[in-house]
């Protein structure tokens, strides 16, 4: 068992000793290969005039750039002039209104002030913070991700 890992470093230590352009110019010549095989077929007799036009396509494939590193997107708030909601939906989702209720819920469970006058038929915490919520006089913001991490945050008053 002590040979193999020793063979596995081994071969990635030869792995790594080989520069990355060196890796990239392999990988583009076995690409265009595997290309060249594929667009001749089988016991198939090409023109010369296919055989140029498979010999330009190669020449266009091993001339692309070669993206080896994505750079890191740095994420940054979506901001706009006018107030207008530009991620998601222009009103609150359900699952966005079930956050704010149990988060509003709960600090008015532990003492927080109420920013409303409180309903006569309100028994709970929660049903005052979804009298709140209907009022829209919540101080909560809402922020919505996108998925390569930008974001824009919604105060809910701006919610239809």
């Amino acid at each position: 068992m002590s040979e193999s890992i020793e063979n596995a470093d081994e071969t990635h230590t030869e792995f790594s000793d080989t520069p990355d352009t060196e890796i990239i110019d392999n990988t583009v010549d076995d690409a265009i290969a595997l290309y060249r095989k594929v667009r001749e077929g089988k016991n198939k007799e090409l023109t010369e005039k296919e055989i140029a036009n498979i010999d330009k396509e190669c020449e266009i494939i091993r001339n692309r750039q070669v993206i080896t590193k994505d750079l890191q997107h740095k994420s940054i708030e979506i901001t706009n002039k006018n107030g207008l909601i530009v991620t998601g939906p222009p009103t609150l989702t359900r699952f966005e209104k079930a956050r704010i209720m149990g988060a509003r819920a709960l600090q008015l469970s532990l003492g927080a002030p109420i920013f409303i006058e409180i309903p006569k038929n309100a028994t709970t915490s929660l049903e005052i913070a979804m009298e709140e919520l209907k009022q829209r006089v919540i101080p909560i913001v809402i922020k919505r991700t996108l998925p390569n991490g930008d974001y824009q945050n919604i105060p809910i008053d701006q919610f239809a």
